[in-house]
């Protein structure tokens, strides 16, 4: 039976079998620990973004979302007999259509200063076509950017800037 001796000043770290050292309480030393990573408090992880806009006419960016960009309808909800909001889906990603009750102004803006970036394996050139097939405006032809990407740009009825883009 093999017996652990005490841990001294020059015995703080032992190699590892990648042959780092590793400090006395198990730590890499080559290697910042995660507390050191994230700070002191652990980061938030996330599994996705779920964004909700609030929109002027449901009925519309209903069909703008549904018809003209391709996303379904997974959840509605209505105030008994109105529609006051939606959940709609494309792929994994889901976004939150809510019917503005007009409590901050008719004349509040909407969508400024707002892009949400879309990834697809789709191909851009055939979804810029199917979009203004269906009536939709496209915002930014489809385009190649200097980091790699092929990307179009389409407004929703509010403003709310989505660019759908796909690795070159």
């Amino acid at each position: 039976m093999a017996i652990d001796k005490p841990r001294t000043a020059s015995s703080t770290t032992r190699p590892t079998r990648s042959g780092r050292k590793k400090q006395a309480d198990g730590r890499g030393a080559a290697a910042p620990t995660r507390e050191r990573r994230r700070g002191k408090h652990e980061t938030l992880r996330l599994r996705s973004f779920e964004p909700s806009f609030t929109v002027n006419d449901i009925q519309r960016s209903v069909q703008f979302y549904t018809n003209v960009l391709g996303f379904i309808v997974i959840e509605e909800m209505t105030d008994g007999a109105l529609l006051q909001g939606v959940v709609v889906k494309a792929g994994v990603c889901t976004i939150g259509l809510s019917q503005d009750d007009w409590a901050k102004g008719r004349d509040r803006k909407k969508g400024v200063g707002v892009r949400i970036w879309c990834k697809t394996a789709q191909d851009i050139d055939a979804m810029a076509k199917r979009i203004t097939a269906a009536g939709g405006r496209l915002a930014d032809k489809p385009e190649n950017q200097p980091w790699g990407v092929r990307s179009l740009s389409v407004k929703d009825p509010d403003g709310f800037l989505l660019t759908i883009y796909r690795k070159s």
